[in-house]
């Protein structure tokens, strides 16, 4: 198959769940048509996502691509395309913090909190299952005291007592104003390094390929997506999914249909 390379080529980001893939973890055909369609002109679609680079990276092979770089772990951690690493994938650039004393703040405050990190090398500790499939095998259950040992890109909170505005007040009243963090649909929070999120991330991929801030996209759902979706609208297309969050609605510059309807799909015929 020859490739039709573009004269103007996009950055395009995606978000995974929520985004390319439904709840049930399908991919619509129309979304895979797309995004083929799209590499076959010469864009560069790519992956920014919450997930940990081993749930993450199965997904290039679903959708068919294999792009310089993945934006993993909410921004903390960026891989490059390199064919003699294991996974294809080599860790370009890793973002971590101490995450003992966030730790230890948000259990004073929410005891019955599930918690998670993830380590520079995509490894969970967590002290109860998490129900989610997006960290991945690589993981172990631990007590709480070890996960304060360990420097983290990512620190993952559930709270299974509290609806989503409980959730929001809570954290509200604890001030996390040292790190960077993004609460999701449920009463899940995901703390990332101070200053990282997948805005931070794609501006640096976005340099290191030399595209225009005019030519870029990217699509998401969740308030994990805000700072990326604002950071493409400004000179390009920030494009959120129909069912989001009002603030993640507000945020771009676009909306699109929901996931069951392909909304994906519909956003990327547009290029």
């Amino acid at each position: 198959m020859t490739s039709i390379v573009s004269e103007e080529p996009w950055l395009v980001a995606l978000d995974i769940d929520g985004t390319t893939m439904h709840e049930d973890g399908s991919i619509s055909q129309s979304v895979i048509d797309e995004v083929a369609r799209l590499a076959l002109q010469g864009h560069e679609v790519m992956l920014a996502t919450g997930r940990s680079a081993a749930a993450a990276l199965p997904v290039l092979d679903r959708l068919g691509i294999s792009p310089r770089y993945v934006v993993c772990s909410n921004g903390a951690i960026t891989m490059h395309r390199d064919a003699t690493a294991p996974l294809g994938y080599r860790r370009e650039w890793v973002e971590t913090f101490d995450p003992s004393d966030v730790l230890t703040s948000i259990r004073a405050h929410l005891g019955s909190a599930r918690f998670a990190v993830e380590d520079e090398h995509g490894f969970y500790r967590y002290t109860e299952p998490i129900p989610d499939a997006t960290i991945g095998m690589d993981s172990e259950r631990v007590d709480f005291d070890e996960l304060l040992k360990h420097q983290a890109t990512r620190v993952v909170v559930i709270s299974p007592d509290h609806d989503m505005e409980d959730f929001l007040q809570v954290v509200e009243r604890m001030g996390l104003n040292r790190v960077s963090y993004a609460i999701g649909w449920t009463a899940w929070l995901d703390i990332a390094p101070d200053g990282v999120n997948k805005s931070t991330a794609m501006e640096r991929v976005r340099v290191a390929m030399g595209v225009p801030r005019e030519r870029v996209m990217a699509v998401g759902d969740g308030r994990n997506d805000i700072d990326m979706l604002q950071w493409a609208a400004e000179f390009g297309r920030g494009v959120a999914m129909g069912e989001s969050p009002d603030d993640v609605l507000a945020a771009g510059s676009e909306i699109t249909g929901n996931v069951t309807s392909d909304g994906l799909a519909t956003v990327l015929r547009t290029l």
